[in-house]
């Protein structure tokens, strides 16, 4: 099974990877000590885990529900998903949102 790469642009372009296409992208950055909000536990009930999407998109899976209402009450834009609810089946690139930045975490551009 291939390794599929996560990189997190304004996180000096951070490299990680996960084998497992079953796990969620918040469990893939936190398998790799990258200390990321998730004030709801990771049960998709806010949207502070969220990542922009830089590249990849078609490497993510299909917005579930949870997504989908994020989405539609303007949450969430078009390429931003919420790491608690999608997996990757291949490479993507991706950001911090502003807002979600943590003040002791040192981001770049």
């Amino acid at each position: 099974m291939t390794k599929n790469q996560i990189t997190i642009q304004n996180l000096n372009n951070k490299m990680i990877g996960s084998k497992d296409n079953s796990k969620s992208v918040l469990n893939i950055i936190q398998d790799h000590g990258i200390d990321w909000m998730f004030a709801c536990g990771g049960n998709g009930r806010c949207t502070t885990c969220k990542i922009i999407v830089q590249k990849g998109m078609n490497n993510i899976s299909e917005a579930n529900e949870i997504e989908k209402k994020f989405h539609q009450i303007g949450r969430l834009v078009s390429n931003e998903r919420l790491a608690c609810q999608c997996t990757i089946s291949g490479d993507i690139e991706v950001s911090v949102a502003e807002k979600n930045k943590f003040p002791h975490m040192t981001y770049s551009n």
